[in-house]
């Protein structure tokens, strides 16, 4: 099966395909012209020769004049005769076969000759043929004339069809571009500048579909940060409850059951704790760059998670600012550190570059590339036993991406024979100005 051929070639061929088949048409009709006006001045050459030889003195137009030998490649001769066709003159290189054997006034074609007669005094008939050959070379010549500039310019001819196409084209291609870029974290309308009347519906349909896509999406975060912000409450209360129940019941089977339920409801607590985030990871706004040197707040969000967790943190000694708000660089930190110690083992490193990079590596087994492809899945935890709600490292994804900064993960980490590292390049800001 071939594959989808290119309007842009197809356009530039077939203009080229048309100017040529018009130009072979051109041509043709002008050959055809040139034909018959070379042919009318060589026919009126011949008529002005007839009329010179009849003027010539002292030749006689009445007595026969001795036959002679014909001899081709003359290039006009002619021959006058009595009607009944007896020869009174001729020219050295004139041949009877030409002119045949009855003499004729008027135009006449006849072996591959030109032949005119005129009545001559004394009922004469003067006939002078000019050969045919001479005529075809003549237009030949003309043509080639023609022809030989009209090739020359034939490839600047199609470079022109080639521009004029691909200069026409460049807003489709713009259009494309702009389709490609486009994802669920870029909705905008398209413009295309200079797009033609044909294709403006196109540009409005995409526009449209972004639009309803926009709207849809816009409901599904508006629902998830609603019934997230909701539940917050009554888990609370059901969580302060349970823990009251769990210091009045006695030990064995209710406190068991109780603790049960509790570790259920906190469980609860951070997945709604996980869709605020998300939905504001999601929300536009996290590339704003407020001019805050971030290395405060990794140190605040590092020291939250305490010294348990072993956590190796380097901070360069100059200050860090990059275009991202702080609570979303806050939330992206945090994510990744915890993902970091649900799912990995120690060593923890995290370190803060000067170049606005953000590096968190942990120990563990070697991911292969198609795991590596699935960890900003959301509720995706690759078979892991450990608790985690799924959405860490899908919360990063969307701050990455909404801060037009660039993720990427390698496993093994660098250094080490296994593990995981997740690097996060943000982009550079200018400090804020005191």
């Amino acid at each position: 099966m071939s594959g989808p051929r290119s309007l842009r070639r197809d356009l530039a061929l077939g203009l080229g395909a048309g100017v040529v088949a018009l130009w072979l048409l051109a041509m043709a009709g002008a050959w055809a012209v040139l034909r018959d006006e070379v042919n009318e001045v060589y026919d009126a050459v011949l008529g002005q020769a007839a009329d010179r030889i009849l003027r010539l003195p002292g030749e006689s137009m009445t007595e026969p004049a001795p036959e002679v030998t014909p001899r081709r490649g003359e290039d006009m001769s002619y021959i006058l005769r009595r009607p009944d066709g007896a020869i009174l003159m001729r020219s050295a290189g004139a041949d009877a076969t030409v002119f045949g054997e009855t003499p004729r006034t008027g135009y006449r074609e006849s072996a591959d000759y030109r032949v005119f007669g005129r009545r001559a005094p004394g009922d004469n008939v003067l006939e002078v043929a000019d050969p045919l050959a001479e005529r075809r070379e003549a237009t030949r010549e003309a043509m080639v004339s023609l022809l030989v500039p009209a090739l020359a310019l034939a490839p600047l001819i199609f470079f022109g069809v080639a521009w004029f196409v691909a200069a026409r084209l460049r807003p489709v291609g713009l259009l494309a571009k702009q389709v490609a870029r486009r994802d669920s974290a870029d909705l905008r309308p398209i413009s295309a500048p200079g797009l033609q009347l044909e294709l403006i519906p196109i540009q409005d349909a995409v526009n449209r579909l972004m639009r309803r896509l926009a709207d849809a999406m816009e409901v599904e975060r508006t629902f998830s940060a609603n019934a997230a912000h909701e539940l917050r409450t009554p888990i609370a209360a059901a969580l302060a409850r349970t823990q009251r129940l769990i210091a009045q019941a006695p030990e064995g089977a209710p406190r068991q059951g109780a603790r049960a339920i509790e570790a259920e409801l906190k469980r609860m607590a951070r997945l709604s704790e996980k869709l605020l985030d998300l939905a504001r990871a999601e929300a536009a706004g996290v590339a704003a760059g407020s001019g805050q040197d971030l290395r405060p707040i990794l140190s605040m969000v590092a020291e939250d998670f305490g010294a348990a967790a072993g956590l190796r943190v380097t901070l360069p000694p100059v200050p860090v600012v990059a275009s991202i708000d702080p609570d979303a660089f806050a939330i992206l930190a945090r994510n990744l550190i915890e993902n970091a110690i649900l799912h990995g083992t120690p060593p923890i490193e995290v370190a803060l570059e000067p170049d606005s990079t953000l590096r968190v590596t942990n120990g563990g087994r070697p991911l292969t590339a198609d795991k590596l492809a699935l960890l900003t899945r959301r509720f995706e935890r690759l078979g892991s036993r450990r608790g985690g709600s799924g959405l860490g490292l899908a919360i990063v994804e969307a701050l990455v991406r909404n801060a037009g900064a660039n993720l990427e993960f390698r496993s093994p980490a660098p250094g080490r024979d296994g593990g995981l590292a997740v690097i996060v390049a943000l982009r550079n800001a200018e400090p804020e100005v005191p």
